[in-house]
């Protein structure tokens, strides 16, 4: 007889519905949710350092998954390396991440309304072009949801040289 055996990583992974009471259930009790979405293909230390200080933000971490068509309509052909439930149980391993969720649009914004975190986060390569850390509102759909219900979104800084693409560069350059 098999036993299927859910691991404490595989339960921070949720549904949108379980999530949405899960953080409502979170956001009475007093505490504030900060939200971050992104593609996360391949984990580095860019990403780690910026989950963390995301973390830092409020009392929880909600990570928003771009599911693997997704990403497809991001970054092209051949992307993701590593299929959306492997990079959710990867993201969900992480301390400072409390829930994983995948979502399939374009964008988040629709996540953001239904679970309207108190802070939105992205990396600061998203800032205007005066690059002081402020928002860049055409480059973040999210971010007028956001600021409409009383939210703040806000931008880690970005530490460069320290992207997927830059790593999938390196490697492609290893073949002979």
């Amino acid at each position: 007889m098999n036993k299927i055996i859910i691991s404490a990583t595989q339960q921070k992974i949720y549904a949108r519905e379980d999530l949405a009471h899960e953080v409502t259930r979170r956001q009475q009790a007093g505490e504030r949710a900060v939200f971050t979405n992104g593609c996360f293909d391949l984990l580095h230390l860019g990403h780690v350092r910026y989950l963390q200080e995301a973390r830092a933000q409020g009392d929880f971490l909600i990570l928003a998954l771009n599911s693997d068509a997704s990403v497809r309509r991001l970054k092209g052909a051949g992307r993701p390396l590593v299929p959306e439930m492997e990079r959710a149980e990867i993201m969900a391993a992480l301390s400072c991440v409390d829930y994983v969720t995948i979502f399939s649009e374009a964008t988040a914004e629709a996540l953001v309304q239904l679970l309207q975190p108190a802070i939105y986060v992205k990396g600061g390569d998203y800032a205007g072009a005066n690059q002081q850390l402020q928002p860049d509102l055409q480059r973040l759909p999210e971010a007028p949801v956001v600021l409409a219900y009383g939210g703040t979104v806000r931008l880690i800084p970005y530490l460069a040289h320290h992207s997927t693409s830059e790593l999938i560069a390196t490697i492609q350059g290893l073949k002979r």
